[in-house]
C-alpha cells in the first residue's frame, strides 16, 4: 500500500496535511474534555446541597424520634422536626436532580464541541486520502508489473484522467499513439499518470 508520494513536494504537502489533521482532532479533542472538566465542576453545589440536605434530614429524623419519647406531648414536639427534615430531603433531591443536570450538559456540550469539528475534519481529508492511496497503491502495483503489461494501462488511466495539455505534450494524438502501441507514447503517457499522482516513473 502506499501512503505517501514518492516526490518530495507531494510528500510534504501530504504530511503537512495529516499532521494538520491529526493536530486539528487533538485540539478539538482536549476542548471537549476541558470543557467538560470546566462544567462539572458547576455541579459542585448540587453535592454541597445534598451533603446539606441529608445532614438536615438525618439530624432532624434523629431529633424527632428524640421528641416522641416525651411521655404525653411527644408526637407534637415530633412534628416540627419532622418537617424540617422533609425540607432537608427535598433539599437533598434538588441537589442531586442538579448535579444531573450539569452532568448533562456538560457531557452534550463536550460532545458537541469535540465530534462536530473532528466529523467536519474526517469527512473533508479521510475520502481524499482514501481516494489517492487507492490510486497510488495502484499505479505503483502497474509501475512493479513489466513494461509491456504495465505501461499500457497505465496510459490507460493517463489517458482517462489526466489533463488534455499533459497529453498533448506527449504525442498530438495521444489516444492514436496508445491504440498504434507506440512504446515512446505509451511510456509517455504512463509517466504522466505516475507523475499525475507524486510517483517517480518506472526505473529502467
Amino acid at each position: 500500500m502506499r501512503i505517501y508520494a514518492d516526490r518530495p513536494l507531494r510528500f510534504l504537502i501530504q504530511s503537512g496535511a495529516d499532521l494538520l489533521t491529526a493536530g486539528w482532532i487533538a485540539a478539538w479533542v482536549w476542548a471537549g474534555l476541558t470543557l467538560h472538566e470546566t462544567l462539572a465542576a458547576l455541579a459542585e453545589p448540587g453535592e454541597l446541597m445534598e451533603s446539606a440536605g441529608d445532614g438536615v434530614a438525618e439530624s432532624m429524623a434523629d431529633a424527632a424520634e428524640q421528641a416522641e419519647r416525651v411521655p404525653w406531648a411527644g408526637e407534637g414536639l415530633a412534628a416540627p422536626f419532622g418537617r424540617v427534615g422533609d425540607a432537608g430531603a427535598s433539599l437533598s433531591e434538588a441537589g442531586r436532580g442538579f448535579q444531573e443536570t450539569m452532568g448533562t450538559v456538560a457531557l452534550s456540550l463536550s460532545l458537541m464541541t469535540a465530534v462536530v469539528p473532528v466529523l467536519f475534519a474526517l469527512v473533508a481529508w479521510l475520502p481524499t486520502r482514501g481516494r489517492w492511496i487507492r490510486r497510488a497503491s495502484s499505479a505503483a502495483a502497474l509501475r512493479s508489473m513489466p513494461a509491456d503489461s504495465g505501461a499500457p494501462l497505465l496510459a490507460l488511466r493517463a489517458l482517462a484522467t489526466a489533463r488534455p495539455r499533459r497529453l498533448l505534450k506527449v504525442s498530438p494524438d495521444p489516444a492514436g499513439a496508445w491504440r498504434a502501441g507506440d512504446a515512446e507514447a505509451v511510456a509517455g503517457l504512463a509517466e504522466v499518470e505516475l507523475r499525475r499522482l507524486g510517483l517517480r516513473p518506472r526505473r529502467s
